[in-house]
């Protein structure tokens, strides 16, 4: 297929590339001058401008969020200028009501408009292991099957327009809460006496487990490295996506907001760029701050 896409920054850039190399014809749209030059680089061609993109059979957005994905399209005048019959995808974590407001805008001008968010970090984007969540007409969502199962390797379809950036805000709820609670209580746990890599060894066996127990404290945590690839900012607005999802549909969601809530606070705390992961220094530097002793310990391995 002939891809226009959006967005070449730690997730995007793989799933370019990947494109690229199963044999589609991708030209890559990115505001930095970096980002076109590692996919001219590599063989892919780029764009001069979002306008360019306008002649594309699919336009896949992989975005910050839905006000670049708004931005993109009508004040840049993008989806004005498709043709009829083209597609675009907002692979993008991004509202599911300016999903719906999109999706029908593109059809009023024959355009195809489906949500396609991903799970599975830079890991998955790297590999084609990403878990794809597809909102959109059931006919449209079986045309992309040739592009989404090249970087997806669980591509599922979970409702209309709008329904895979909800699932994928809820998600990131989930995910979120986890790594705060399970943080929460490692620290109290190594606090204790207790041996961190002795807890993740018993509680990944245990019904405690969950992707932060799994994968985000023995990777990033433990090594110090804090480098997922998931900025914390990001982490955040997806998890205001989620709460501002429930507050629209009437569902009472106290734990939510109080998730919401402390990740507020870290963000706001940590240096900007951290990584998601860095919520743990942020509850170091709490702890600290608490007991009034001077610093927090670099890593708690």
């Amino acid at each position: 297929m002939d891809i226009a896409f959006f967005g070449l920054g730690n997730m995007g850039w793989p799933m370019a590339r990947r494109l690229h190399e199963a044999g589609h014809s991708v030209r890559c749209y990115d505001p930095s001058p970096e980002a076109r030059a590692r996919a001219e680089a590599a063989g892919l061609h780029t764009l001069g401008s979002a306008g360019k993109a306008a002649a594309s059979d699919v336009v896949l957005l992989m975005l910050p969020s839905s006000d670049v994905v708004e931005a993109v399209l009508l004040r840049d005048g993008l989806l004005a200028a498709l043709q009829t019959g083209s597609t675009v995808v907002d692979m993008s974590s991004s509202r599911p009501a300016s999903t719906r407001l999109l999706a029908e805008q593109a059809a009023g001008r024959g355009v195809h408009y489906v949500d396609a968010p991903v799970s599975g970090g830079v890991a998955g984007a790297e590999s084609g292991n990403l878990t794809i969540m597809v909102g959109g007409a059931p006919e449209d969502v079986a045309a992309l099957r040739p592009v989404l199962d090249v970087v997806g390797n669980k591509v599922m379809h979970v409702g209309p327009p709008g329904a895979g950036h909800a699932l994928k805000a809820l998600n990131n709820l989930m995910s979120a809460t986890h790594l705060l609670v399970s943080s929460e209580a490692l620290l109290v746990g190594r606090k204790f006496g207790l041996d961190v890599e002795v807890m993740l060894d018993a509680i990944n066996t245990s019904s405690g487990r969950s992707g932060s127990t799994e994968v985000k404290w023995p990777k990033y945590v433990v090594t110090g490295r804090y480098d997922s690839g998931f900025g914390a900012a990001l982490m955040l607005k997806d998890m205001g996506i989620a709460l501002d999802l429930a507050t629209e549909l009437g569902m009472p969601a106290p734990l939510t907001a109080s998730a919401v809530d402390l990740w507020r606070r870290a963000v706001a705390a940590l240096p900007p760029g951290a990584d998601h992961t860095s919520i743990v220094q942020w509850l170091e530097s709490e702890r600290a701050e608490q007991a009034g002793t001077a610093e927090p310990e670099r890593s708690p391995a």
